[in-house]
């Protein structure tokens, strides 16, 4: 299925990430009441090739320089990850920071489970972009169900 939706350079009102839920970024209204999500990539641009097409309308994907570039609310995609970088982001980024780590298919499922315990909240293997945009996308809506699962609580405080 992906592979036809990759080839299909038409304007569709169904994509691979459109799922139809109340959370779905897709069907938000472009108000303007807040940014458009963003994802900061660390590693070789050329590891992420192609993800810009399959990111939803809106969204934007950009080389970050360092953690201090960073801004609130991206999402941090490490291409190439390390279990020390992994780490070192989630040491110094705020604990909402949604961190994805990109590895080679043939990772061994040491690094794997590494990157994760470190404090990724997502590892992907390979890189075809139609799947990598899926797994964002994914970490874009856990996050904003996160939040608003919490909206009564904090309203009780």
């Amino acid at each position: 299925m992906l592979v036809q939706l990759n080839r299909n350079t038409g304007t569709h009102d169904f994509t691979a990430t459109a799922t139809d839920l109340p959370i779905n970024p897709a069907t938000f209204p472009r108000t303007g009441r807040g940014p458009l999500p963003a994802v900061a990539c660390f590693g070789h641009p050329g590891r992420v090739a192609g993800l810009a097409q399959h990111l939803p309308h809106g969204w934007s994907l950009r080389q970050a320089d360092n953690l201090d570039d960073l801004r609130p609310d991206e999402i941090v995609l490490f291409a190439g990850a390390t279990e020390r970088a992994v780490a070192t982001a989630r040491r110094v980024l705020p604990g909402r920071t949604m961190i994805v780590a990109l590895v080679d298919e043939e990772a061994p499922a040491e690094l794997v489970a590494a990157v994760l315990t470190a404090g990724a909240d997502a590892c992907v293997r390979g890189g075809q972009p139609a799947i990598l945009a899926g797994h964002l996308v994914a970490c874009r809506r856990r996050d904003l169900a996160d939040r608003w699962s919490r909206l009564d609580v904090q309203g009780r405080r």
